[in-house]
């Protein structure tokens, strides 16, 4: 798949997407509130947060299908303006639901695209064979899966060639197999075409294996982006304790001032800091607390999630 070359600067030193102060206001719903988002060129980037957190908001003002109250989007470099949406020749998008015929077949789908678009004939087959469609792409749609109808959907969004693919919730209503082929084609993307991925979704546990970088929303507030080494590091792994007294152990750690947390009747879990592990074992040791295991526990990015967009998160 050829890509058209970036004038600006080298790409890899580019950002595919930056909003500065990207704001959207609505009556009674969170809306997005100053985001600065900063999506490097040939990441994937996981866009996280729950239902109602302004993700969807987010990526309509992407793709100029809302107009911001505040603040400016930039593709690419390029300004993204409500009167001037050049900047989007660049960006492919799946939406939701993709729109297909059911009754033509999958290169009839996209052949109505090319024609729209005025794109060449081969870009097609390509687009079918970086889906994995390519031996499907005389059946009728209606006759596909809803894991094929959505490669298909993603087909659609790369017929014109675009650097960033635009992907929101990809995987709603998808079986484990789709689930994993979807994945499988993402990665692909991002590692043999040099396509930058920005998608939205709750799987936490699917973005974790192929994201290079996530962005957290609540209640429409950016609360982090970076790799996820960066969310681990900056929220560091909890400290386990396995133990003859979960009560005993708790209060001692609650003296030496840090809250635990029972996680079961042997079980304790303190987030204190890497460096004062030596300082709290040897407390309990001279204390007299029978310690079973002592160690770090590293935490998923599922639990991360939860921790930072739970109850008082972003208050």
């Amino acid at each position: 798949m050829a890509r058209p070359p970036l004038a600006a600067m080298p790409e890899q030193e580019m950002l595919a997407i930056e909003t500065r102060a990207l704001s959207r206001r609505f009556e009674g719903r969170h809306g997005v509130h100053g985001l600065a988002l900063e999506v490097p060129s040939g990441s994937v980037y996981g866009f996280l947060g729950p239902n109602g957190a302004g993700k969807t908001t987010t990526i309509r003002l992407l793709l100029a299908l809302l107009r911001p109250d505040e603040g400016e989007v930039r593709i690419f470099g390029q300004r993204l303006a409500w009167n001037d949406r050049r900047a989007l020749r660049d960006v492919g998008s799946m939406v939701e639901t993709p729109s297909l015929y059911p009754h033509l077949s999958a290169r009839e789908n996209l052949e109505v695209t090319r024609r729209l678009l005025d794109g060449a004939r081969a870009h097609i087959d390509e687009a079918l064979a970086i889906v994995g469609l390519s031996a499907e792409a005389d059946r009728r749609v209606r006759d596909y899966s809803l894991g094929m109808r959505q490669r298909l959907g993603i087909a659609l969004a790369l017929l014109h060639q675009p650097r960033l693919l635009v992907l929101d919730e990809p995987t709603n209503g998808l079986d484990p197999a789709g689930i994993v082929e979807l994945r499988t084609l993402v990665q692909r993307m991002a590692s043999e075409f040099g396509i930058t991925v920005f998608l939205s979704s709750h799987l936490l546990s699917e973005v974790e294996q192929i994201a290079t970088h996530v962005g957290v929303l609540h209640q429409g507030r950016l609360l982090f982006q970076g790799t996820p080494q960066a969310l681990r590091a900056q929220y560091g792994d909890p400290l386990t304790i396995r133990c003859g007294d979960v009560r005993a152990v708790c209060a001692s750690l609650v003296g030496l001032g840090e809250v635990p947390l029972a996680l079961d009747a042997h079980t304790v879990s303190v987030n204190a800091p890497r460096r004062a592990d030596h300082e709290i074992n040897r407390r309990l040791v001279e204390q007299g607390h029978a310690i079973h295991a002592f160690g770090r526990s590293p935490r998923s990015l599922e639990t991360l999630f939860f921790e930072l967009t739970g109850p008082g998160a972003g208050a």
